[in-house]
Formats: C-alpha cells, sequence, structure tokens
C-alpha cells in the first residue's frame, strides 16, 4: 500500500530550501561557504518589535485570537494599504495568516477546482506552482523574457487566458528576478483583466517596500479599482521588517473571500501566533525610518553584485528594481568544462559546480520555472558578497 495520497506526487520539496540546507551540511564539515540561496533579510528584527512581543508575553497575550488575527492587528493591516497605495479594506476584509505562503495555500485552496487554471509569469517563485497543484489546479506559465525586464506583457497574458483560467498570479517587486510593475506598466495589465470578469488576481507584494533608485511598486487595485471585487492583496512583515521566522503574512479581499479563507484556515491552524501577532501590531504601527536605511544598504549591495557579475565571463546580469535579488544569465557558460572538471550542460550544473568548487551557495533558474539563469540573494553582508563575486568571477574564467 502506498503511503503518501497521490497529491503529493505533483509537487517536490522547496529546492531554495534544499540548496540552503546542502550548503548549511558543507559548512558544518568544515567548508568555507558563503551562502546567498536563502531570501531572508541579515538584518536583525527592530528591537521595538522584539519589546512588543516580550510585552504582550508578560501581558498574558498568550491566549487564542480570532482566525483571521486580532482586531487591533487587522486595523493596522488596513489602515497600511490605505496609506501606501490607498486603498479601502475593512478590517472584516482582512486575513492575517502564517506567513505569506499560507495565505496563497487558502486562496487557492479555497477556489480552485479540478481543471481550474491559475496564470503563473516566469521566472516565478518556487511555491506558487505547487500551492496551485496542491489545490487541483493547473499551474499556466507565461514566459517573462529578460529583454523585456523579466516583466509580463499584456499580449501574453491574453493569450494565456483560456475559459478555464481561474487565477492570474503578480509578484510585485518579483522573487527571483527582483522585476518591479509601475503603475503605468501595470495599466495595460490590468486593461487585458477587465476584459475578463470571471479571472481573479493574487498580487504577492511583499517585497513591496524593498525598491531602489525611487521606484514605486503599484499594486493591482491601486491601477485599477474596479478589480477590488476578485483580487486578493497580499503581503506581509518578512521582508520590510526583517520578521521571517515570526511568520505573519495577510492579505485584504473582497468579503466572501476573506470568509472563505477564514474558513479554511480555522481548520488548518487556526490564528497564528498571538505573540507575532502583537510584533507585527507593533511593526505597522511604530516607526518606518528604519525600513528607508535598510533599502539604501540593499541599494549599494544590489549595484555592487550586478557590477561585479557582469565582469564575469559568460555570465550577463540585468539590474532589477525591487526585492533582494538578482537573477543574472549563464548562457555564456553552458558547453564548458570547469577548472574541476564539471561540464556545465545546465544552469543546475552550474549552481552545484560553484558550490562544489568555490564554496558559493545560488539557486538555478530551473527552481524558479526558468532554466538558464541563476538566483543569488544579496541580503548578507557586503564583504561576503563581495568575496562571493570574486569567487563567481573566478569560477567563470577558469571554465575551458
Amino acid at each position: 500500500m502506498q503511503l503518501t495520497a497521490e497529491r503529493l506526487d505533483r509537487i517536490s520539496a522547496s529546492q531554495t530550501i534544499a540548496i540552503a540546507t546542502k550548503a548549511r551540511a558543507l559548512k558544518a564539515a568544515g567548508r568555507d561557504i558563503i551562502s546567498l540561496s536563502a531570501g531572508e533579510p541579515d538584518f536583525d528584527t527592530p528591537q521595538f518589535v522584539k519589546d512588543a512581543a516580550i510585552a504582550a508575553i508578560q501581558a498574558g497575550e498568550t491566549k487564542y485570537t480570532d482566525v483571521s488575527g486580532t482586531l487591533a492587528l487587522r486595523k493596522a493591516v488596513a489602515e497600511k494599504f490605505r496609506i501606501d497605495s490607498g486603498l479601502d479594506y475593512k478590517p472584516e476584509e482582512i486575513i492575517v495568516s502564517t506567513g505569506g505562503k499560507q495565505v496563497i495555500f487558502n486562496a487557492m485552496v479555497a477556489t480552485m477546482n479540478k481543471g481550474d487554471e491559475a496564470i503563473i509569469p516566469t521566472p516565478c517563485w518556487v511555491s506558487y506552482p505547487d500551492i496551485v497543484a496542491l489545490a487541483d489546479g493547473t499551474p499556466v506559465f507565461v514566459e517573462c523574457g529578460q529583454n523585456h525586464g523579466f516583466k509580463l506583457r499584456a499580449e501574453d497574458l491574453e493569450a494565456a487566458i483560456t475559459p478555464k483560467t481561474k487565477w492570474v498570479f503578480l509578484n510585485n517587486p518579483c522573487n527571483p528576478t527582483g522585476a518591479a510593475y509601475s503603475a503605468e506598466e501595470l495599466k495595460p495589465i490590468t486593461d487585458v483583466l477587465l476584459r475578463h470578469p470571471d479571472v481573479w488576481v493574487f498580487t504577492d507584494d511583499i517585497y513591496e517596500k524593498l525598491a531602489y533608485d525611487g521606484f514605486k511598486p503599484a499594486t493591482i487595485v491601486e491601477v485599477e479599482p474596479k478589480l477590488r471585487d476578485r483580487t486578493v492583496t497580499m503581503n506581509g512583515c518578512s521582508k520590510a521588517y526583517a520578521m521571517t521566522g515570526w511568520r505573519i503574512g495577510f492579505a485584504g479581499a473582497p468579503l466572501a473571500m476573506t470568509k472563505a479563507m477564514d474558513k479554511l484556515q480555522s481548520q488548518s491552524t487556526s490564528n497564528t501566533s498571538s505573540i507575532s501577532q502583537a510584533a507585527a501590531l507593533a511593526a505597522l504601527t511604530g516607526p518606518q525610518e528604519f525600513i528607508g536605511e535598510m533599502v539604501k544598504v540593499y541599494q549599494q549591495r544590489r549595484d555592487l553584485v550586478v557590477d561585479m557579475l557582469n565582469k564575469a565571463p559568460g555570465l550577463y546580469c540585468h539590474k532589477p528594481e525591487g526585492a533582494f535579488y538578482v537573477f543574472p544569465s549563464v548562457h555564456g557558460c553552458i558547453g564548458k568544462t570547469t577548472a574541476g572538471g564539471a561540464k556545465i550542460k545546465t544552469d543546475e550544473d552550474f549552481v552545484v559546480a560553484l558550490l562544489e568548487e568555490k564554496g558559493v551557495a545560488a539557486v538555478h533558474g530551473s527552481a524558479f520555472m526558468y532554466p538558464g539563469h541563476f538566483r543569488i540573494s544579496y541580503a548578507t553582508d557586503t564583504e561576503s558578497l563581495r568575496e562571493a563575486c570574486t569567487r563567481i568571477q573566478a569560477f567563470c574564467s577558469g571554465m575551458h
């Protein structure tokens, strides 16, 4: 008898986590490893957020909350959406979940039936297609080429929509490319969506505050309010507030959708941690200046990494508008052999050999449904980044 359910065969373990695990194992074995594979800020959670969590523990705020989160936090999320994007969500239209990933899972499982399709622009975050598959849906990939800044074009979206299309995903700024959409760039996409009234939109704005050179990422409902009644606007505390381990994601959505997600969450995790909610309330309502300081450092790192990678033979690195990733092409290295004797036939060959020969952990582009590239996270200290890029230059220079 087979132990696991058929649905588990549709998915694979997160490949970003797999690479990070391998890097940790090599490090534990004494290797000098620089890991650029994890999408996690290297900054610490702000002290005032930690203090709020400690105060909540001491005040006995350790009981169950409403499934969708405390009223105070849902009000704060609604206010965040209003201030940052001009969106008008009532507290009852807000759900707080155990990370952004649970928001996505809730939305897909609550709405998708077998045969329903979800359009996912690629390169994409590794979890989107697997969550859609777990929800009995079918991922439909639309390539967003480097020559278009890794951004979805309206005509490509139009061509991908069928009578089976239930959802369109948008990640702005994007993991793994860092590509971000302005309001002007989103307008043609919203025009397409207006012509298809049965298609819902899931916009993942988790990297919204991490944008550079004065760029302002927009969000779907901000650009086209008529899409409000079929859009889930997701965000969270993980990236902007350096709170990955606190597991706080949240979303605004039409009331019927929020109720459906609440119903599912009530039978899975129920509420997210009450202490994490207290910390998130402090993060959203407290001082915000530290985000600007963090963004300034990230921008300097981005510029360093892009410059150094573009000096590595065989690589081309596009300069992204946001997030903390770059997604360079390795096409100039395919077919070559490394100094250590590894034949580079694929992007996965490239990252495996890079880790084994130079001790730099990155994630291959195939993990993000876009072969021929690899992802580097520059959410690590500047000197480690400089050393890693120096090793990558040497790695590429040693190929023949």
